[in-house]
């Protein structure tokens, strides 16, 4: 299972959907959405529309509209998520819960290869399955005031006159770097959880 940009993009934007709603922000504009994450506007769009379709976020239209989460972030599990943006979690068919396809091994029940991929998909499913939108909101938020970060959407935009509009500056990110070992989601919710 390899996690397409839409479905990192969709991913992206429930969890800033699930802080605004944290910090007490009713909408967000797509634009908005799209700035921060540095997503290009007209594929965050279709994403959105997706989305919208699934049931997982609602919009609401006019000059102050936006899009929120459908439903608590509680109720969103990430497994979910990927599986409608991506399909099966599954690397190959023969292991797939959700669209199964007999691969062409002659012997499927003794398969060394379907065996080992079928634990493959049992990870991948029992973490993504196992964490919601809100386990990761809750993981970002946290790290971020630890890190002095201020929240983002923890103010609503006031929109400028249409004619005195500036340039926003850029958003400030921090130095990219390989992650360590213990900063995943997993060692973040259970400080004593290593692989």
């Amino acid at each position: 299972m390899k996690l397409s940009k839409k479905g990192e993009y969709a991913l992206r934007a429930l969890i800033d959907l699930g802080i605004a709603a944290e910090v007490g922000r009713e909408l967000v504009q797509v634009s908005e959405l799209s700035e921060m994450q540095r997503i290009p506007i007209k594929f965050l769009e279709q994403i959105m529309l997706q989305l919208k379709e699934a049931g997982l976020i609602e919009s609401q239209r006019g000059k102050f509209g936006g899009y929120r989460l459908a439903r608590p972030a509680q109720k969103i599990p990430v497994g979910d998520v990927v599986r409608y943006i991506d399909g099966p979690l599954a690397p190959i068919g023969c292991v797939s819960q959700t669209a199964y396809e007999k691969c062409s091994c002659p012997d499927e029940e003794h398969c060394g290869l379907r065996m080992l991929m079928l634990d493959v998909r049992n990870a991948i499913a029992g973490i993504l399955d196992r964490y919601t939108i809100a386990d990761v909101v809750d993981v970002t938020t946290r790290k971020m005031k630890r890190d002095g970060i201020p929240l983002p959407f923890a103010a609503a935009p006031v929109p400028a006159p249409t004619s005195a509009r500036r340039p926003r500056p850029p958003v400030r990110r921090a130095a990219a770097r390989p992650p360590e070992p213990v900063e995943g989601l997993l060692s973040n919710l259970l400080n004593d959880y290593t692989i």
